[in-house]
């Protein structure tokens, strides 16, 4: 399993985001995803990170397009910080057409 996982709701309909691009950067890191049916990114980058600030970048303005939905937020990022190389981080994403949130999840 990846060092960091992540997966999004769509908290307007209700259910998994499902196609939504995710790009993982940090250092010397990028690495690149989309959620599968249930929302999520279980593959997104090595397995072990180093300590340091990470960025998560959600391109929410395609999957609302595709939906012919108006949004606020075309791109989701939320920076975080890694303290524990040796733990997983699970960084989910609640999401609607004009407001988000985040946490550490588990």
């Amino acid at each position: 399993m990846s060092a960091v996982t992540t997966h999004v709701l769509d908290a307007a309909l209700g259910r998994p985001a499902a196609g939504i691009a995710v790009r993982l950067e940090g250092a010397d890191l990028r690495a690149d995803g989309v959620t599968d049916a249930d929302g999520r990114v279980g593959d997104l980058g090595p397995d072990e990170l180093p300590a340091g600030d990470y960025r998560l970048t959600f391109d929410t303005g395609a999957y609302f397009a595709a939906q012919g939905t108006d949004t606020f937020y075309p791109r989701v990022q939320i920076t975080f910080r890694i303290a524990d190389p040796a733990q997983h981080h699970h960084v989910p994403l609640l999401l609607s057409p004009f407001a988000y949130s985040t946490y550490r999840g588990s």
